[in-house]
Formats: C-alpha cells, sequence, structure tokens
C-alpha cells in the first residue's frame, strides 16, 4: 500500500508560515545541505505531490522558474491539486481533485505504488489528519521562536498517538522528526 506523508517545516513554536502567506523566512535557517539531500530523496521515493490550493499556486509560481534538480523534480512529479474553487491546474503534470479529496488519496494509497508527499496545505492537512489518512508525519523544527503565525497543528484535529521513527539532526541547528501512525 502506498503510503501518504507530510513534510513541512516548522518554528520551534509550531508556526509553518508568520504572519502572512508565504513568510518562511525561518526555512533559509533550517536549509542546508542535508535538507537539501532530504528533499531529493523523498521526490525520488514520490509518486506524487499533493497540495492544496494555497500552496499548490505558490509552489508552481515558485519552481516553474526555477532551474536546477529540485526544480527539475518539483516539475515533473505528477501534481494532486484539491480545490473546489480552482478551474484548471496548470502546472505541469498537475491533476486537479474537485470533490472528496479524502476519498479519492484512499483510492490511490490502496492502489499501491511510491508514496504521495502532502507539503504545506495546512486547510488540506487537517482534513487528512481528521481522515485518518497520514501514515507519517515529517516535520523539520527550524530553530526559531516565531512568536505569532500560523499554527501547523490546529486546535480541533482528532487526537492521534503517533510512534517515533527516527531524529535527524541538522549542522544548522534544527531537527527532523519522524512519526508513523499507531494503527487502531
Amino acid at each position: 500500500m502506498r503510503k501518504l506523508i507530510m513534510w513541512n517545516v516548522i518554528t520551534l513554536d509550531g508556526y509553518f508560515e508568520g504572519n502572512q502567506h508565504w513568510d518562511l523566512s525561518f526555512h533559509n535557517v533550517v536549509w542546508g545541505q542535508e535538507l537539501e539531500k532530504l528533499s531529493i530523496e523523498q521526490m525520488n521515493a514520490a509518486d506524487y505531490l499533493v497540495f492544496g490550493r494555497v500552496t499548490y499556486e505558490g509552489m508552481a509560481a515558485y519552481w516553474t522558474k526555477e532551474e536546477g534538480v529540485i526544480a527539475d523534480l518539483m516539475n515533473s512529479i505528477p501534481k494532486l491539486v484539491c480545490s473546489r474553487t480552482l478551474k484548471s491546474a496548470e502546472w505541469n503534470n498537475s491533476t486537479l481533485i474537485r470533490e472528496n479529496a479524502s476519498a479519492e488519496i484512499k483510492r490511490l494509497k490502496e492502489a499501491g505504488g511510491k508514496d504521495m508527499y502532502v507539503f504545506g496545505s495546512a486547510n488540506l492537512s487537517e482534513t487528512f489528519i481528521n481522515d485518518n489518512l497520514f501514515d507519517e508525519y515529517r516535520i523539520g523544527i527550524a530553530p526559531v521562536i516565531l512568536g505569532s503565525g500560523r499554527s501547523l497543528f490546529r486546535q480541533g484535529n482528532a487526537p492521534k498517538n503517533l510512534s517515533l521513527v527516527s531524529t535527524q539532526q541538522l549542522v544548522t541547528g534544527g531537527v527532523v522528526l519522524k512519526y508513523s501512525k499507531n494503527e487502531d
């Protein structure tokens, strides 16, 4: 069975972006050769990248103008964009899921293959958390206290007990934590 994996970088105080969309300056603090290597490994292990509308639009605007190994992977990997409001998904290899994203992701998980990764996409991730679809949570912690912003995990999510898979200390001072869901 294919796994659905969350990948996000957050601050020590739990924010995945600042007070404005795409306020991600703390990513520069934690980024380095280790996260670049991890990013390439994750994308090479992926059949799909899964995005909500806001993240999809931001990623498409950024990565279609970039060059290099990561840009090549981001632009070539099939992408699923879950949105009821988008009319089309123009970024290379993108498919629009307009209704019942959880059912479609569940179907794709059961079909097997390489993994699917959700980057950013807090609203969509909240849906997938509550529908118990994530198999693994990979969280990079930037050594930054932001003080305010948008939390990745909002109040009201269904409680989940997780098992620690691994930790990786980064030379930048960050940490990558990998958790798997406990089978119910």
